[in-house]
């Protein structure tokens, strides 16, 4: 398989070894990232983007790459994260395939691709990865650091893991661990994956692709990103045209369906399926009631709300919508309460938007205000 980047990606080369949370080290390690904006004379005006799953470092256009990228309606000069006053960085995550050392990079030890010899990954080491970023880019404090999704967990490790190293933070459709239901879904994403024949224990090639588990995976997820609102408003019971249904038994009949396989067959060639399932996997394992300190004999709740306690950051803002079904909203609300059992400044802002999980890529006329408004507070303050 090969790497999907972006042009006008740039990488930082991570120490040599990188020791890795549940144990190995990569060893010639990188991550990619971007940025938009000037670093101002004092440094103080960085924010760290860290992404979901599956996007790349290319969140907006800017003069290394003019196409819109993944975040394009929300950052960028004017918009709610304004670079005429911020220096924003994105990065990819670490076990991705977009740029950074993941499965499907070369391992520099062999020669050949990691595959499954990539060591087991968590949240932890993409955040350590993030970190690295950041001080390479000769910034010792970042003014705010954004999570989205998967990236909301990030940001919570970078903060527990570097204390010190954001003043503020913004947490969107994150989480502080993962729940029974998400952990069910992506469960079973894998398993699409694993029992694909030719995804070969994660031996497949471009010619031998795992092409039916990565659609499968890729319908489950999309599913789960937007709610049965939206499901309903948007296809209805519409019947595909004669002309466009499937003829073969129990095939596509329905408008919903062809969405799907439409959209399914759009990434699953643009991602690798070994980073999917280690991307996947280090989510659930993430849980921040593993930083609560001392905490045998507390149950998970409380064990999360004492891990989120211990982080500082001077102001919090936590941003869910009440459609989520795979970061719901009560898991957005709980990282505001705990960062303000710390001592933060901490708000939760739930919306109405009907759209689930993937609001915040497309509902910018309810998450651009909310963002936008704790931002322009951090200048002023």
């Amino acid at each position: 398989m090969t790497e999907f980047i972006p042009p006008g990606t740039r990488h930082i080369d991570l120490p040599s070894p990188f020791p890795m949370k549940r144990g190995g080290a990569l060893h010639g390690a990188r991550i990619a990232y971007e940025t938009w904006g000037e670093l101002n004379a004092r440094r103080d005006n960085a924010i760290l983007i860290v992404t979901g799953l599956s996007p790349d470092a290319h969140a907006a256009a800017n003069a290394g790459n003019s196409e819109p990228g993944w975040w394009e309606a929300m950052l960028g000069p004017g918009k709610p994260i304004d670079s005429d006053h911020w220096f924003v960085i994105c990065v990819n995550s670490l076990g991705s395939c977009k740029g950074s050392t993941g499965p499907a990079s070369i391992n520099a030890y062999t020669g050949e691709l990691y595959r499954l010899e990539f060591p087991e990954l968590s949240i932890e080491d993409g955040a350590d990865a993030a970190a690295y970023v950041v001080r390479a880019l000769g910034i010792e404090r970042l003014a705010c650091v954004i999570g989205n999704s998967m990236g909301g967990m990030t940001a919570l490790a970078l903060l527990i893991r570097h204390p010190g190293l954001a003043r503020n933070h913004i947490n969107i459709s994150g989480a502080a661990r993962a729940l029974p239901f998400s952990i069910a879904i992506r469960s079973l994403q894998r398993e699409a994956i694993r029992l694909d024949p030719q995804w070969n224990q994660g031996g497949y090639d471009e010619t031998n692709y795992p092409e039916s588990g990565m659609r499968m995976a890729r319908k489950l997820g999309v599913i789960t990103y937007r709610s049965a609102l939206e499901w309903d408003g948007r296809f209805g019971r519409v019947r595909l045209d004669s002309d466009r249904a499937d003829e073969e038994p129990f095939g596509l009949e329905f408008e919903v369906e062809s969405y799907l396989e439409g959209h399914a067959r759009r990434f699953v060639r643009r991602f690798d399926p070994n980073c999917y399932l280690y991307l996947s996997r280090s989510m659930d394992w993430f849980d921040l009631g593993d930083y609560c300190g001392g905490g045998d004999g507390l149950d998970n709740e409380e064990q999360v709300r004492r891990g989120l306690a211990a982080i500082r950051v001077e102001k919090a803002l936590a941003i869910g919508v009440h459609t989520d079904i795979l970061f719901p909203l009560q898991q957005q609300q709980e990282i505001a309460d705990g960062l303000r059992a710390g001592g933060a400044d901490a708000r939760f802002v739930p919306l109405e938007s009907p759209q689930g999980h993937d609001a915040f890529l497309v509902d910018i006329a309810r998450f651009g205000p909310a963002v936008a408004g704790f931002l322009d507070e951090l200048r002023t303050s």
